[in-house]
């Protein structure tokens, strides 16, 4: 991307972390609900109106930061409440309404690559108006992305460690469980040691490299 002024980056990418982390939260109680648990359309959390799942550090100071200091954004909502003894195969379903937020930032992965093509080839015709949407739908794939491979990651509270609990036997499953509490830590050591990039950066690679060939 060009430099773009400190508003201007807000611009571009304050529609895309919203969706992309509203969305995801979303995804888990959509499909709770369709598996037997109604706790977040009870709560009123199955819709996609930002106010309902915002988090003010996650969804609006640590953005904000992020983009002051590094051009960047990224950030979390408010978990949306899932109450297992309501599901009818707990330990399954709690899979699938895991895998449900990174599968929903993929499908919007595609519908932002699919407008970055779409402003690419209005370009000829609409010139420099079409910059905008496209340079604000490459943040909307970056922001997926990097939301779909973190939060595949199986470190708890993470939605691949519901996975990976899903596939444990039940003692090993509990004791995996028992991890959550240092999860954050966790998280916080693979930034600051680097290997959290490391780890993300294969995967979101794979993804870019993709990407640039639909776009070509």
């Amino acid at each position: 991307m060009p430099e773009f002024s400190l508003l201007q980056k807000i611009v571009i990418w304050v529609v895309p972390v919203i969706f992309a982390i509203t969305v995801h939260e979303v995804a888990h109680g959509w499909v709770a609900n369709k598996l037997g648990d109604p706790t977040a359309r009870l709560l009123g959390r199955l819709t996609l109106n930002p106010i309902k799942h915002i988090d003010p550090i996650g969804t609006v100071i640590l953005p904000l930061v992020m983009m002051w200091t590094t051009g960047f954004a990224f950030g979390w909502a408010k978990p949306v409440p899932v109450d297992w003894r309501n599901l009818r195969h707990p330990k399954r379903d709690m899979a699938l309404v895991a895998v449900a937020g990174p599968g929903a930032n993929l499908f919007m992965f595609v519908l932002w690559m699919l407008l970055a093509k779409a402003a690419l080839a209005a370009e000829g015709s609409v010139g420099a108006a079409a910059a905008p949407v496209y340079y604000m739908a490459l943040a909307g794939m970056s922001v997926n992305a990097l939301f779909m491979v973190l939060n595949l990651l199986p470190v708890p509270p993470l939605d691949g460690s519901r996975v990976l609990a899903a596939i444990l036997p039940p003692r090993w499953a509990l004791r995996f469980g028992q991890l959550e509490r240092y999860g954050l830590l966790i998280v916080v050591v693979l930034l600051v040691t680097g290997l959290l990039g490391k780890i993300l950066t294969p995967p979101m690679q794979a993804l870019q490299g993709l990407a640039s060939l639909f776009l070509r």
